[in-house]
C-alpha cells in the first residue's frame, strides 16, 4: 500500500495528535494541507485515464508535502515499470498539456515533467551513470510522493528500491552488533541534502542571484525537512526488535523484508507526519517540537501571502534591510533549533544514532 490522496486523508494524522498533545494550532498547516487534497482530487479525476500497469502519475514537492501554498507548481513524473511504447511519449505530452493549462510549471532543471525508467532509479545508485536528476527523483519517490490514478509500476519501483538498500547493506544483514540502522540508505538521503545544498550555490552564481532568497528559505525549511524526515525513516528501524520481539532470532532474509515492509508503511506518511511521529515518541521534546512546527506554519504563511514573490525578486544587496528575508531567517533558525534538540542534543532523541551515523 502506498500514500494515495485518498489514504492521506483517511489515516489518522502524528501532526494533529501532536497539536493536540503541545495545546496549540497550527492553521496554515491545516490549510495547505485541504489545498493539496483538492488539488491532488483534481489530478485523479482528470488524468487517472493515463495510468496503467506500467506507468504511474508521480506527484512530488509541495503537493506530495501536503503543503500546496498559492503559486505553487506541481512536480510530476511519469514513472514506467515495464515495456516502453512509442505511445508513451503521447501519454506524457498529454499529462503535460493538461497540467500546463491549470498550474505553474516544475523548474527549469527538467528533472520534473517528463517520463521516468525504473530500471535507472533502482539499478543506477551511485556511479558515474547516477546523474544529479536520478538521485533527486530516487530519493524523493522515497520521501515525498504520491503517486496519481493507478499505482502498481509506483508499488513495485518502490519496494525494489528498498530491497536494494536493505539487501544489499552488508553491515546490516550481517551485524553482530546491530543498531538496524540502513547505512545504504542513510547514506544515499545524506548524498541527496549535500546535492541539494551544492546545487543551491551553483544556482546563485548561474542565475545571477534572481531567486536566491526564496531558494535560500526553502533549503532552511522544506527542503531540510525532508532531509529531516529520510532521517528519521532510518534511525525508526532501531527500533524494530521493540516492534518484533523475536526480530533479532530470524533468519537475515525474514528480517530484511520486514525492515522493507516497515521502511515502506513509514515512507506513506509526508515528511511533516515522520517528523510528528519523532517528537511524539520522544515526549521530553516539547518545546523543540513546539519550535519546528510553529516555525514551519509560518513558512507556509509567507509563502501563501505575499512573501513569496517578495523573496522571490529580492536583490543580495537588499536582504539585510528587508523584513521579509529577515522574518524567513528567523523561522529557518527556529526550525533548525527544534531539529537540534531532536538529533544533536545528548542524552536526548536520537542523539545516540546521529552520533555513530550521521556524519561518519
Amino acid at each position: 500500500m502506498t500514500k494515495t490522496a485518498a489514504e492521506m486523508e483517511e489515516r489518522p494524522s502524528f501532526v494533529k495528535s501532536l497539536e493536540s498533545a503541545l495545546g496549540t494550532t497550527w492553521p496554515t498547516l491545516w490549510r495547505a494541507k485541504a489545498a493539496a487534497s483538492e488539488i491532488s482530487s483534481s489530478l485523479e479525476q482528470g488524468l487517472r485515464d493515463r495510468t496503467d500497469g506500467d506507468a504511474t502519475l508521480v506527484v512530488f514537492g509541495s503537493l506530495a508535502r501536503g503543503e500546496w501554498t498559492e503559486k505553487s507548481d506541481v512536480d510530476w513524473t511519469l514513472l514506467l515499470d515495464g515495456q516502453t511504447y512509442p505511445e508513451q511519449i503521447d501519454t506524457v505530452e498529454e499529462i503535460r498539456s493538461w497540467i500546463d493549462e491549470r498550474y505553474r510549471v516544475p523548474g527549469r532543471e527538467g528533472t520534473f515533467g517528463r517520463l521516468s525508467f525504473s530500471h535507472d532509479l533502482v539499478h543506477r545508485i551511485g556511479g558515474r551513470d547516477d546523474s544529479n536528476a536520478n538521485l533527486t527523483q530516487r530519493i524523493l519517490l522515497l520521501l515525498e510522493s504520491i503517486p496519481i490514478g493507478r499505482q502498481d509500476a509506483y508499488d513495485r519501483v518502490l519496494r525494489a528500491l528498498l530491497e536494494r538498500y536493505i539487501t544489499e547493506d552488508f553491515g546490516w544483514v550481517v551485524s553482530k552488533r546491530p543498531s538496524y540502522v540502513p547505512r545504504f540508505l542513510l547514506n544515499d538521503i545524506a548524498r541527496y541534502w549535500r546535492t541539494v545544498a551544492v546545487d543551491f550555490a551553483y544556482k546563485r552564481r548561474d542565475r545571477s542571484g534572481d531567486g536566491w532568497a526564496l531558494r535560500t528559505a526553502k533549503l532552511r525549511l522544506s527542503r531540510k525537512l525532508t532531509f529531516a524526515a529520510g532521517l528519521v525513516a532510518c534511525f525508526r528501524c532501531s527500533l524494530l526488535p521493540d516492534l518484533y520481539p523475536d526480530f533479532e532470532g530470524l533468519p537475515s532474509g525474514e528480517r530484511a523484508s520486514i525492515a522493507v515492509h516497515e521502511l515502506q508503511e513509514f515512507l506513506r506518511l509526508t515528511p511533516l507526519e515522520m517528523l510528528a511521529w519523532a517528537y511524539l515518541h520522544f515526549e521530553t521534546l516539547t518545546a523543540a517540537a513546539t519550535d519546528v512546527f510553529g516555525s514551519y506554519d509560518g513558512f507556509l504563511e509567507l509563502l501563501d501571502g505575499d512573501g513569496r514573490e517578495r523573496l522571490s525578486g529580492l536583490k543580495h544587496d537588499e536582504a539585510v534591510d528587508d523584513e521579509t528575508f529577515q522574518h524567513a531567517r528567523w523561522l529557518g533558525r527556529a526550525f533548525q533549533g527544534g531539529l537540534n534538540a531532536l538529533f544533536l542534543e545528548p542524552h536526548q532523541g536520537f542523539f545516540q544514532l546521529t552520533r555513530t551515523y550521521g556524519v561518519f
